[in-house]
C-alpha cells in the first residue's frame, strides 16, 4: 500500500487527514498542493480543486471526510475513530460536519485567512470580518459544543474520535490567526483542545506548521 496526501499543511482539512493517519499508524507521503495555482493534473484527483486529495496506489479520492471514512472502512483492524455503533457513527459524523461547515468559515476563512494568508498575498486584512466572526458568530457555536461535551473528556462515548480531531483542527487555525478559546467561558472545550494537542499525532504536524507560519510572517 502506498498512500500520498496532496495538500498544504496549514489547511485544517489537510491537518485533519494527517492527524487521522497518524492516529491509525498509516504511513504516507505529503505532496504540497496549495488552493491556488494548482497544476492541471490535480483536477483529475480533485475535480473541484479542493485539498486534500488522497492517492492509494491506483485509487484516488478527494475531500477530507470522505478520505477518512474510506480509510476507516478499509482498515477495520486499526484504532477506530468513527465509533462502534450506528448512533456513535452518526453523532461523530454530525460533529465532524459541524466543525467543517460551521466552524471553518469563521475560524479558518474569516480569522486565519484575514490575519495570516491575505497579508502574504499583498491583500488587506478585513479586521471587521474577523471581529464579527469572533464576537457575533463563534460564541453561539462554542456554547452548543460546550453543552454537547459536558463533563466528558471527548465528544462521543468519552473516547477520542474524528469529532474531537475535526474540532481541534479548526481551533488550531484560530490560534494560528492569533486568537485563543476563552477558557473561562468554555472550560470543557479548552480542556479538550489541550488534550488533543498533547497527542503525538498533533505533535507530528504542529512544529512544521509553526515554521511555515514564521516564514510567512518574515520571522524566520
Amino acid at each position: 500500500m502506498s498512500l500520498t496526501v496532496y495538500g498544504a499543511p496549514l489547511s485544517p482539512f489537510v491537518r485533519k487527514l494527517r492527524v487521522f493517519l497518524a492516529e491509525k499508524g498509516l504511513e504516507y507521503q505529503l505532496e504540497i498542493i496549495t488552493p491556488f495555482g494548482q497544476p492541471e493534473w490535480y483536477r483529475e484527483l480533485s475535480p473541484l480543486g479542493r485539498i486534500p486529495a488522497l492517492k492509494d496506489d491506483d485509487f484516488a479520492i478527494a475531500d477530507s471526510s470522505v478520505i477518512c471514512q474510506y480509510l476507516e472502512e478499509k482498515h477495520p483492524e486499526l484504532p477506530q475513530l468513527y465509533g462502534k455503533t450506528a448512533a456513535q457513527r452518526a453523532q461523530i459524523r454530525w460533529l465532524e460536519k459541524y466543525a467543517d461547515y460551521e466552524l471553518a468559515p469563521l475560524t479558518t476563512f474569516a480569522v486565519f485567512r484575514n490575519r495570516v494568508l491575505k497579508p502574504t498575498m499583498g491583500q488587506p486584512c478585513d479586521e471587521a470580518a474577523v471581529q464579527t466572526a469572533l464576537h457575533d458568530k463563534l460564541p453561539a457555536h462554542f456554547d452548543y459544543l460546550e453543552k454537547i461535551l459536558g463533563t466528558a473528556d471527548y465528544f462521543v462515548d468519552n473516547a477520542l474520535s474524528m469529532a474531537d480531531l475535526a474540532f481541534s483542527c479548526q481551533l488550531i487555525n484560530l490560534e494560528h490567526g492569533g486568537e485563543q478559546l476563552d477558557q473561562q467561558r468554555w472550560p470543557a472545550l479548552a480542556a479538550l483542545l489541550q488534550r488533543v494537542k498533547a497527542r503525538a499525532s498533533i505533535a507530528e504536524v504542529l512544529p512544521g506548521e509553526l515554521r511555515t507560519l514564521a516564514k510567512l510572517s518574515g520571522k524566520a
